[in-house]
């Protein structure tokens, strides 16, 4: 067999130049690498005017993240009370079929014990008693008593394994309920902290300036967070409580006592806080506002501003009235309530108070009037 040898390799030889070259370059990129991560890593620098715009943007965000919440979270308290509902239900079916089945039970004991035990009573007791009966030709050997307390247990026995499918499908949809509330309270939660650190990131000087110009809106439209009740109250009474709908303008009065009382209630609320899932009595966001505002005179509003948007009759904005849902931005995410002369009371955004503000500080949408 023959060997085999492994061939000698080329020699490679560099020269003193190009080492020196090459090592050069080592040195140049080793004392640029932390440069350049830290170049790599450096957060661009924002002016105050872009900061502003971009916390109005994350706030809006935030404010689409938070109906969507609220709509979840209505649908997961109705799962749950259905839940509750659907258990209570099927513990008193169950007792109910029990009872036959005891029933059933004393007729198959009293035979026994008297050594007439008619061996289709325990046919009785299976898990479709009736059914299999019919099938053996057996129903007609019971006497008409025993008949009736089998057609019971059937009855009842489908109604059981029934009123049991639909509490699990509901639990099912409960938790699948739930864990989009979670996913979007993350959601909520993440925006807030981006427009948080980004506020940070300015000077308190530049900090200072974009909360005084968000409040600026309140304080041009005659009002200030932590307005006070009494103050409040004087404002609502100077709006008219009845009125006949006519034709519009700035000063035309709220078209019901109804709308009048909502206006009434929104100016009590001026001054407290937004927070973002509340429906008060010390804190609201914007549909939970307008939904107490309205539940206090009377009418019941859906959670939302996707619903609360088709509850009620669609006004155009030159024919707006105190007491009318005005809703901003294409997805319908946020919601006031108008109080004549252009404007509205309306919960901000977190960091902000319940106030009055122009409705045009955000892109108009629709409106409605609920009553």
């Amino acid at each position: 067999m023959a060997s085999h040898s492994r061939l000698p390799l080329p020699r490679i030889t560099v020269s003193r130049s190009v080492q020196r070259t090459a090592f050069t370059l080592a040195l140049a990129s080793a004392a640029s690498a932390p440069f350049l991560a830290g170049a790599a890593q450096a957060e661009p620098k924002m002016t105050r005017a872009e900061v502003q715009a971009k916390v109005a943007e994350l706030y809006q965000e935030a404010e689409q993240a938070t109906q969507s919440y609220d709509g979840t979270k209505v649908r997961a308290d109705q799962a749950a009370a259905e839940l509750d509902r659907l258990q209570d239900e099927l513990a008193r079916k169950t007792a109910r079929l029990e009872s036959v089945r005891d029933a059933l039970g004393g007729v198959a004991a009293a035979q026994y014990r008297s050594g007439t035990l008619d061996p289709t009573l325990q046919l009785a007791l299976s898990s479709s008693p009736r059914d299999y009966l019919e099938r053996a030709g057996l129903l007609r050997q019971l006497g008409a008593r025993q008949a009736a307390a089998v057609d019971r247990l059937t009855v009842q026995q489908r109604d059981v394994t029934r009123t049991r499918g639909q509490a699990s499908d509901k639990l099912a949809a409960l938790r699948a309920a739930q864990s989009q509330l979670a996913a979007r309270k993350r959601a909520v939660q993440d925006k807030l902290d981006q427009a948080r650190a980004l506020l940070d990131r300015l000077t308190p000087a530049d900090r200072a300036a974009v909360r005084a110009a968000d409040d600026g809106a309140s304080s041009r439209s005659g009002t200030s967070p932590g307005t006070s009740p009494a103050a409040a109250s004087r404002a609502a009474g100077r709006l008219p409580l009845t009125g006949v709908p006519g034709s519009s303008g700035s000063g035309a009065p709220a078209p019901s006592s109804r709308a009048a009382a909502a206006v009434a209630f929104a100016y009590r609320a001026l001054g407290l806080p937004y927070v973002w899932g509340a429906t008060g009595p010390s804190a609201y966001d914007c549909s939970g506002l307008t939904q107490a505002a309205w539940r206090a005179a009377g009418v019941a509003l859906p959670r939302t501003t996707y619903t609360q948007i088709n509850a009620g009759t669609r006004v155009p904005r030159s024919q707006l009235r105190p007491g009318d849902l005005v809703f901003f931005y294409s997805g319908i995410s946020h919601v006031g309530l108008y109080i004549g002369d252009g404007k509205m009371i309306h919960a901000p955004h977190p960091g902000a108070a319940v106030r009055i503000a122009p409705i045009s500080e955000m892109p108009f949408a629709a409106a409605t009037r609920p009553a």
